[in-house]
């Protein structure tokens, strides 16, 4: 098991679930970040913490980092998963789902389509369910964002983050997580594709400054990190030809790069299409944290998987 550090950083989530970055307290996301650190530090230590816990992986769209990392991250602590790639719902109601799977496992990580879906799972399942993705939110993204921010410039008060492309899920997480962390964002989008009112409120609310602007200059002014996604993602793609043409002004380039900060980052949470939102020289220069970030995937969810489960 693991050994004092576990005690002196791990609690449980006091919520149960993370169907969205509002699970987390600040008490929690604080202490969530503290056990990553401890855990990349020596994951030794941690192999065993989790054994005899079975996690079930359901997932609409196809993934790598995510599938990869949940996976990784269970066996990492002694757990281990079982996998299911198809709709949620579809061959038998959500609510038999949720109610069997709660008889064989201790967790349920869901990547889907609609939110609604993972509400639904959490509602009738009485084990612990995680948003690996949704239309709405991706918590576990953020989680491995803000750490990666915490890890190139210490204390995340004060930060600067300028998200530049659609107002989507990853804009929702960010604003949410990391404005609890006192992470400032700022968000610049084409007309109509703007973050939903009602999170930019909640973020807002939460006492960090959030700006939505549509120039993509003026965002990265100050930036500590230039932050980008794809313009369509999965479920969208007969809107390509369209967002490309909406999109094309909202480019990250070594141009707009240059606007940032000297030391500014470059995050994405993958698979970046080359050429779009994001040009190659971008992906592979300096700035570029990408496979840091993408490696946090893996610690962020071993610490979210040991506040849950232990």
């Amino acid at each position: 098991m693991a050994t004092s550090v576990a005690t002196s950083h791990a609690m449980k989530v006091s919520s149960e679930n993370l169907r969205s970055d509002h699970d987390l307290t600040l008490v929690e996301l604080r202490a969530l970040l503290d056990l990553t650190a401890e855990m990349k530090l020596d994951p030794v230590q941690w192999r065993e913490s989790l054994r005899g816990k079975y996690l079930c992986i359901l997932f609409e769209k196809p993934s790598l980092r995510t599938r990869m990392t949940f996976e990784l991250a269970v066996k990492q602590l002694g757990a281990d998963s079982v996998l299911s790639m198809e709709p949620i719902g579809y061959r038998e109601p959500l609510k038999d789902m949720a109610r069997n799977l709660e008889r064989w496992t201790n967790c349920i990580v869901a990547r889907v389509f609609k939110q609604k879906t993972i509400d639904e799972l959490a509602r009738w399942g009485q084990i612990p369910v995680v948003n690996a993705l949704s239309d709405l939110w991706h918590p576990c993204q953020a989680l491995a964002d803000v750490f990666t921010l915490r890890e190139r410039f210490g204390e995340l008060k004060g930060v600067n983050l300028a998200f530049i492309g659609d107002g989507n899920n990853v804009a929702h997480s960010l604003m949410v997580t990391g404005g609890r962390l006192g992470v400032n964002a700022t968000i610049a989008c084409p007309k109509g594709y703007e973050p939903l009112p009602e999170v930019v409120a909640a973020a807002r609310g939460m006492g960090a400054n959030i700006v939505i602007t549509h120039d993509a200059e003026a965002a990265v002014k100050d930036a500590h990190a230039v932050y980008t996604d794809v313009w369509t993602s999965m479920g969208q793609e007969g809107e390509a030809d369209e967002r490309r043409e909406i999109f094309k002004d909202y480019q990250v380039n070594e141009a707009l790069m240059e606007k940032a900060r000297k030391d500014a980052i470059f995050l994405h949470c993958l698979p970046a299409k080359r050429g779009e939102e994001v040009t190659d020289a971008v992906m592979e220069s300096p700035q570029a944290a990408i496979f840091d970030q993408a490696e946090n995937r893996l610690h962020t969810q071993k610490a979210l998987l040991y506040m849950l489960l232990s």
